[in-house]
């Protein structure tokens, strides 16, 4: 048999989107605008909904949490990415490689724990008008955010530690933009059936039964709202929940379309490109997605601004 070169690996080198050379810059500069744009969207939305009591009600609440674990889910994948551009490729140590795979992992969890609960909410709203309240009551809505940190972190701590029971060897190149599974398993040289495994679960349970919990509420809410006599209050009824259904439709289209291309063990241009959508994109488009959409958070967004001016003049 031919021998292969086993030679430990202990850090690895990123090295995603480096090529042309030429694209480098303008590239920096894209993904540091979409970065800002993120913190002070995600950020702005935590502080209009904390400030305005108008927006004190459990959507909202899901939604700031939404965006606080947007915030962290960007600054995870984001800066690594700008050094990856600014260095022309950045070595990052295997502590550093799982640390950022296990980040990336809890909080892209969470979001998807999230907008199911989100739906669920809207399900009650819509369809349970009269129980909403002693449904979604404080210690629900904090029981359900803190199971979905539970959850996610569970989701997180098995991933990570399954994939880096791993041994690297040989080629040391991610030509990716982040610590994530696919690329790693292409560095192993090992039997990497069980981690290939993992992928498959996550993939599998995780996503899918979120996935059920949408479809499964917003049939119901489609339901509700063809009861509905009048037309205004069907648009109305169905403006509530169109920006949701929005992320919904973005984020996951996204994720299971990366991780179904993943478990074939390429990496493409293409799996790139996707995966910048969901996890440098899909935080960006949030806040606007939620603003843009929703009248009361439009009206807290005039008021704001009109307490601004107000406050600035002599």
């Amino acid at each position: 048999m031919a021998e292969r070169n086993y030679t430990v690996v202990t850090e690895f080198f990123l090295t995603a989107f480096t090529e042309p050379l030429q694209w480098r810059v303008p590239l920096f500069l894209v993904f540091l605008s979409f970065y800002l744009t993120t913190m002070l969207g995600n950020t702005g939305l935590i502080l209009l909904i904390r400030g305005d009591r108008r927006l004190h009600t459990p959507m909202y609440f899901f939604l700031s949490h939404l965006s606080l674990v947007d915030v962290c889910y960007a600054s995870t994948i984001i800066p690594q990415m700008l050094a990856v551009l600014w260095e022309n490729g950045t070595t990052i140590s295997q502590a550093r490689c799982a640390a950022q795979f296990f980040l990336f992992t809890f909080f892209a969890s969470i979001d998807c724990y999230l907008l199911a609960i989100m739906a669920y909410d809207r399900y009650a709203a819509v369809c349970q008008p009269l129980l909403y309240v002693t449904i979604m009551t404080e210690k629900a809505c904090w029981g359900l955010v803190t199971g979905a940190y539970v959850a996610g972190f569970f989701s997180a701590f098995v991933r990570t530690v399954t994939a880096f029971t791993l041994s690297f060897c040989g080629n040391n190149e991610i030509n990716f933009i982040f610590c994530d599974l696919p690329p790693l398993l292409k560095l192993s040289c090992g039997d990497s059936y069980t981690q290939e495994v993992v992928i498959i679960v996550f993939a599998a349970f995780v996503m899918p039964v979120c996935i059920l919990v949408i479809l499964v509420s917003y049939l119901f809410i489609i339901v509700a709202i063809l009861q509905i006599c009048s037309a205004g209050g069907r648009a109305k009824t169905f403006s509530t929940c169109a920006s949701h259904l929005t992320a919904v439709a973005l984020f996951f289209g996204t994720l299971i379309f990366m991780y179904l291309r993943a478990n074939t063990g390429q990496s493409s241009e293409g799996d790139r490109v996707v995966s910048v959508l969901y996890t440098v994109v899909t935080p960006m488009l949030n806040p606007l997605i939620y603003s843009l959409r929703n009248k009361e958070v439009k009206e807290a967004v005039r008021k704001a601004l009109s307490k601004s001016k107000a406050a600035r003049r002599p």
